[in-house]
C-alpha cells in the first residue's frame, strides 16, 4: 500500500513543477530567472520519490532557488515533513540508533541513523526559534492568554547531563573537575481541588514544562514566559516550588515575588535525617527518635524549634560542626518558605515532586543513558523537543510550521 501511495504522491506532485514565470523574487529584493527543471530525491512517509522542480537563480546573490521546494517546506532536505516529523517524534524518545531501527519496522522508513540525529535536532532547534518568539510576545504584553486559572504551581529544579569534554572546559564539579552540565527545568500545572484528606490534587493533563542547559538568568525568562502563557496574571494564587538551591529562590524573588515560596518537606526531611544519622549513628533508637521528632516540629512550620535542636547538639567532632553549621544556615534562610501547617491549612501541595519527576521524564530518561555524551546545542535541541511532546504541543508546533 505504501508502494502504490508513494506513485500516486509521485504522480499528484509532478504534476505542477513550481514554475512562476521567467522571474520570482529572490527575497533580497532582486529578481531570480528561470533556468531550467532540476530533479530531487524525496523520502517520504511513503516512501522515496523524485520530484521535478522550477529552478530559478539570483546573479547578484549568486544563489538558486526552487518555490516547490519552499511550498513543500523541503528547503535545504531531502525529507518531506510528515518524514521530519515521524524521524523527531522517535529521536526525542529514545536513542538514535533505535529510532532509526524502529522507523523501519513501523513505518518502513529506511533512513541513516545520523540523519535521525540531524533532522530530531534541528527540529528541537525550530521549536527553541519559535518557543523564542511566543516569549518574547508573552513578556512584551503582545499576547495575554484569556479565562480564569486556579492554582497555578512554578515548580523548578535542576539535573546534570553528561556532555563531550570540550563542554567541560574550565568547569569545577562537586568533587573535581566537572563531568556534566546543569539543565534547568520548570514544570508548571494548576490545582482546583484537594481530596477527601485535604491533601491538593493535580489538575489532570495541566502539566507543562521548559528548560535548557543554560543560566539562571538567561532561564528566568523562560519560565515567566510559560508562566504568562499559563495564566500567571488570572491565577487565583501562584506557588513556586523548590529545593533549596539559592539561585532557585533568588529567581522567584525576582520573577514571582507575589506568589507563595515553598521549599519541598521532603528535602528539609532529607536534611534532618542526615544529620540525625551523622550525629546518632544510623538506625539507632536515639537517631530515629531525634529525627522523628524534628519531623513532627517540621510539619508543625516550627523551624525555630529545628534551629534550637540543631544548637543543642554536641559539637566537639569538626564533621559534626560543619553541617549543623550547614544546616542552621539552611533552615534559618529558608523558615519563612516551611510554614507547612499553613501551607497544607490553604490546601497547597508541599513538596516538589512533580518537578523531580519531571527532571527524570524530561531529561533523565532521554539524555542520561549510559555512554551518552552530548553537545549542549545537540542536547538543548532534544530538550525543547521533549518539552514540546510532554506538554502536549506537538500539534500545536506543527500546525504553526505548516502555517507559516
Amino acid at each position: 500500500m505504501h508502494g502504490v501511495g508513494r506513485v500516486l504522491l509521485e504522480q499528484l506532485l509532478n504534476s505542477e513543477a513550481g514554475h512562476r514565470g521567467p522571474t520570482v523574487p529572490c527575497g533580497a529584493g532582486h529578481q531570480a530567472e528561470f533556468v531550467g527543471y532540476r530533479d530531487k530525491q524525496v523520502t517520504t512517509v511513503l516512501g522515496p520519490l523524485c520530484l521535478c522542480r522550477a529552478y530559478y537563480h539570483c546573479a547578484p546573490c549568486g544563489a538558486g532557488l526552487n518555490p516547490k521546494d519552499q511550498e513543500l517546506d523541503i528547503v535545504g532536505t531531502s525529507f518531506s515533513p510528515g518524514a521530519r516529523r515521524l524521524m523527531a517524534r522517535v529521536g526525542a524518545q529514545q536513542a538514535f540508533a533505535a529510532a532509526q531501527a524502529d522507523l523501519v519496522e513501523l513505518a518502513g522508513l529506511t533512513v541513516q541513523t545520523k540523519e535521525v540525529e540531524r533532522v530530531s535536532e534541528g527540529c528541537g532547534a525550530h521549536i527553541e526559534v519559535v518557543a523564542r518568539t511566543e516569549r518574547t510576545a508573552l513578556l512584551g504584553g503582545k499576547l495575554v492568554p484569556l479565562g480564569s486559572v486556579p492554582i497555578l504551581y512554578i515548580a523548578i529544579d535542576a539535573t546534570g547531563v553528561p556532555v563531550v569534554p570540550r563542554e567541560l572546559s574550565g568547569r569545577a564539579g562537586k568533587d573535581g573537575p566537572a563531568k556534566t552540565r546543569e539543565a534547568k527545568l520548570a514544570c508548571l500545572f494548576t490545582q482546583t481541588t484537594v481530596d477527601a484528606e485535604g491533601y491538593a490534587v493535580r489538575d489532570p493533563d495541566s502539566t507543562t514544562y521548559v528548560g535548557a542547559i543554560e543560566t539562571a538568568a538567561e532561564f528566568a525568562p523562560r519560565v515567566t514566559a510559560e508562566a504568562l502563557r499559563r495564566g500567571l496574571q488570572q491565577a487565583t494564587q501562584v506557588v513556586v516550588l523548590g529545593d533549596g538551591a539559592p539561585w532557585i529562590w533568588n529567581l522567584a524573588a525576582d520573577q514571582f515575588p507575589a506568589a507563595v515560596h515553598i521549599v519541598d518537606l521532603y528535602h528539609a526531611r532529607e536534611h534532618l535525617a542526615a544529620l540525625g544519622k551523622l550525629v546518632y549513628g544510623p538506625d539507632t533508637p536515639a537517631a530515629n527518635g531525634w529525627i522523628a521528632a524534628r519531623f513532627d516540629d517540621l510539619d508543625e512550620g516550627a523551624v525555630d524549634a529545628v534551629v534550637q535542636a540543631f544548637r543543642r547538639i554536641p559539637t566537639r567532632r569538626r564533621a559534626v560542626r560543619e553541617l549543623v553549621r550547614k544546616e542552621i544556615e539552611y533552615f534559618e534562610t529558608n523558615s519563612l518558605r516551611m510554614c507547612y501547617h499553613a501551607f497544607r491549612a490553604m490546601g497547597l501541595f508541599v513538596g516538589s515532586g512533580a518537578v523531580e519527576a519531571g527532571c527524570k521524564t524530561v531529561v533523565g530518561q532521554r539524555l542520561k543513558h549510559s555512554g551518552m555524551r552530548w553537545t549542549v546545542p545537540g542536547a538543548n535541541a532534544v530538550i525543547a523537543l521533549r518539552c514540546n511532546l510532554l506538554s502536549n504541543r506537538w500539534e500545536e508546533f506543527w500546525g504553526h510550521r505548516a502555517a507559516s
